[in-house]
């Protein structure tokens, strides 16, 4: 949800055309996290004012208004700190005069861009609302860049742009993403973050001097010091690192990239820096970079690592599909490989995971696994629920995360969280997560981000390794993280005799799983037939199962919901009769999943109902399976190991809702009102 981008030049020769297309490309690659409007805000060493241009609608439609608005294109700069925003609407309709950047009063003094939610916004407008503030929008966001001329009014220009930026930020509450731009602070940026993503794309001419920056701690502002002294906090420890500088110790030419996402950054640099909870970032008009705490003393590590990212360019484009979810669906045979390299070694049927090699005999001994997520990622637990129960012996509960928080689960220190989630900054995730940390349990991640909160803050974990996924609606994540979690059964009970051919079978089954996956692509025109033929003008679809297809079932009706806004509902077919049976008639759709599993007779009762009533049944099956009644619509697939089905059944759904998202006009990649990755509650 929302995306920030900031760029900072700095000694470097850069013209403002170079800047917007900068900026405009900068948010366009976050598209998909979600957005309804977008705005931009630059300002140079010779510009007096801030430049803002805001639109509601798409980043296409804010290249349009800059492409009219903007002058003076060839205007050069030394030093610039420009920023801009994709906005997810929270408070306020989306409008222009609700986008960010927001600013302070009519002379830009402080500008800023946000993402998260301050919940306690509304009291601290009220303050200010008294104290003679006007608000122009009905923005959280609003509140805080006024409050920040606030402090500095009140301090008279005493403080430094970083205790502006801690003051401010130790009086909000909720979670947040800033970039603070000022007047009064030429060449300046501030950027703090509490429970948001936020990450700096360092960019040199000459390769960097080391990998890490220290993090500059400072003595809180004496309360009690004499009226007539000036109160600003000195610093105790002030870091000099030789990063930024050239070999004979000058400063060099230097660009900064503040994003919310890699993919932001990764056309410009690999090397990046993650900010932590409570991190602020200061950019000096000299170039330097500081990292400074919220707070003195609270445990975090005193220095930030610069990483190198591993994605690369090519893998957030489209390439030569229409779509990015398209492109994702017929990337699955070469993620699920990535998702299994390294990992398993078929030869001696034997599964390293190694994030968790040194957990192990900690999660065996366990009283009970618990598995934390939401929306797609809460299905995957769904689908690999009873592998893990069969193999390991553990009861094993699912919760939605959110509805774990609002109901304060009991958790134990002899329990084992696994929380799952793509972007590892699902924001009820996160909050599950810490909960279950301060609670003493072991919290093991499992994430397609590294470096994300999750990978970051729990005690071990997996990268499910599926590359980056552009489209809002996620297809090879989900298939990753089924893949992912199978094998963490699989290693926690390599100690269990009794499951030794089981587990030899499920391996077998990993083996020949990405030439299923190409065979079950191969049904791509068909599926295209049924969507237009049969569906295209449903305005509800019924998919019922049971067993180990129970998931498959949520997550295709979840697909059809998100990409072609058809009702569509996912259904236990041994719940058919207590209820759900009321809804067929011929003018209802079903599609029943039958694989051939311990379960196939009970789901043929489930077709033989359907039936019965009247009912459209659409059946999905495995290859050959003779025992299917003479249905007009019937989809074959390959067959594999019972616990392993379910990633071949999901395909044909996600083809099928793709297809109808297609087939009713609407964007297949960004879906009306969601966002990829929720960080907000």
């Amino acid at each position: 949800m929302c995306g920030i981008f900031a760029y900072l030049s700095y000694f470097t020769e850069t013209n403002r055309r170079q800047i917007l297309d900068t900026l405009i490309k900068g948010i366009a690659r976050m598209e998909y996290r979600g957005y309804d409007s977008a705005g931009l805000a630059i300002t140079g060493d010779s510009d007096s004012d801030t430049l803002v241009y805001k639109q509601v609608g798409k980043v296409s439609a804010l290249r349009e208004v800059v492409d009219k608005e903007a002058t003076n294109l060839d205007k050069t700069y030394t030093v610039q700190t420009s920023m801009a925003h994709t906005r997810w609407a929270t408070h306020g309709q989306p409008s222009t005069v609700n986008s960010h950047p927001h600013r302070s009063d009519l002379n830009s003094e402080f500008t800023v861009v946000h993402n998260g939610i301050i919940t306690n916004f509304k009291e601290i407008r009220t303050l200010l609302e008294k104290k003679g503030y006007r608000f122009e929008t009905e923005t959280d966001t609003e509140t805080v860049v006024k409050l920040i001329k606030y402090v500095y009014d009140s301090q008279r220009g005493k403080l430094s742009f970083v205790d502006l930026v801690k003051a401010v930020c130790k009086e909000l509450e909720g979670a947040f993403a800033f970039a603070f731009k000022s007047n009064h602070f030429p060449g300046q940026m501030v950027a703090a973050r509490r429970g948001s993503p936020l990450l700096i794309g360092i960019k040199t001419a000459e390769k960097l001097g080391v990998d890490y920056l220290d993090v500059e701690v400072a003595n809180e502002i004496e309360d009690d010091a004499p009226a007539n002294e000036e109160k600003v906090p000195s610093y105790a420890k002030r870091a000099q690192s030789q990063t930024f500088t050239t070999s004979d110790g000058k400063s060099q030419a230097v660009e900064y990239f503040l994003a919310s996402d890699p993919s932001a950054i990764i056309e410009h640099t690999k090397k990046v820096l993650y900010l932590e909870d409570d991190d602020i970032a200061h950019f000096s008009e000299a170039g330097n970079l500081h990292i400074h705490r919220l707070r003195r003393d609270d445990g975090m590590s005193s220095i930030r690592s610069i990483k190198t990212l591993e994605l690369e360019l090519a893998e957030i484009m489209k390439g030569s599909f229409p779509h990015f979810m398209l492109k994702e669906i017929y990337e699955q045979p070469d993620s699920v490989v990535n998702t299994i390299r390294g990992r398993v070694d078929f030869n001696e049927h034997r599964v390293i995971l190694g994030g968790l090699r040194n957990y192990l005999s900690s999660i065996r001994r366990c009283r009970r696994i618990v598995f934390i997520a939401c929306g797609t990622s809460y299905h995957s637990c769904i689908a690999t629920r009873a592998i893990f129960e069969e193999l390991t012996e553990i009861p094993v509960s699912i919760d939605i995360a959110s509805d774990f928080l609002d109901r304060k689960s009991p958790i134990f220190r002899d329990d084992v969280c696994i929380f799952v989630s793509q972007s590892g900054e699902t924001a009820d995730t996160i909050l599950c997560m810490r909960y279950c940390l301060e609670r003493g349990a072991l919290c093991v991640g499992v994430t397609n981000t590294v470096g994300s909160t999750i990978s970051r803050e729990t005690h071990c974990g997996v990268h499910i390794n599926a590359g980056p996924e552009i489209g809002v609606a996620s297809t090879k994540a989900y298939t990753s993280q089924f893949l992912a979690l199978v094998m963490m059964a699989l290693q926690l009970s390599e100690d269990r005799i009794s499951m030794i051919k089981r587990r030899q079978d499920i391996i077998d089954g990993l083996r020949e799983l990405p030439e299923l996956i190409k065979r079950v692509l191969e049904l791509d025109s068909s599926l295209e037939q049924l969507a237009e033929n049969v569906l295209h003008k449903e305005k509800s679809l019924l998919i019922l199962s049971r067993g180990f297809q129970n998931a498959t079932c949520l997550e295709g009706a979840l697909k059809i919901k998100e990409l072609s806004y058809m009702h569509s509902e996912g259904i236990l077919a041994g719940e058919l009769k207590h209820g759900p049976l009321a809804l067929i008639d011929e003018n209802m759709p079903a599609i029943i999943i039958m694989t051939k599993d311990s379960h196939y007779p009970k789901v043929m009762s489930a077709l033989q109902q359907v039936t019965a009533r009247k009912g459209r049944p659409i059946v999905i099956c495995n290859e050959g399976d003779d025992r299917v009644p003479d249905i007009e619509h019937v989809i074959r697939v390959p067959g594999t190991v019972d616990c392993l089905m379910g990633i071949l059944t999901i395909i044909p759904l996600q083809l099928l809702s793709y297809h109808l998202a297609v087939k009713n006009g609407v964007d297949v990649d960004f879906p009306r009102n969601l966002a990829k990755s929720v960080t907000v509650e």
